[in-house]
């Protein structure tokens, strides 16, 4: 099993439209669980907001191997999440690892 892990930044400066943007992305991630073979599990959450420097939202999602997550991030309704999330975020890090 594959565990894939994406950190975002944020780009807008207002709290209301980060929490927006939070909440957007999270509901476009979240709904790929049941739309792409091979995921196991997915899972966005904001960052608590209490420390500087962190990052603004989490994405953790667990797929049956590496050929599932490479399945997952071409499939068209990954890229349409995605082409939405580049529209709102300043940067991005990922981390996959096998468990």
């Amino acid at each position: 099993m594959i565990r894939h892990i994406v950190l975002f930044k944020l780009a807008a400066d207002d709290d209301a439209q980060r929490r927006d943007d939070a909440h957007e992305i999270a509901a476009r991630l979240t709904a790929l669980e049941t739309q792409i073979p091979g995921i196991q599990s997915i899972r966005v959450d904001r960052d608590l907001g209490l420390v500087d420097g962190h990052w603004d939202v989490a994405l953790v999602s667990e797929h049956d191997d590496n050929a599932a997550l490479e399945a997952y991030q071409v499939h068209p309704a990954h890229k349409e999440a995605a082409a939405f999330i580049a529209t709102v975020i300043s940067d991005r890090a990922v981390v996959d690892y096998s468990i």
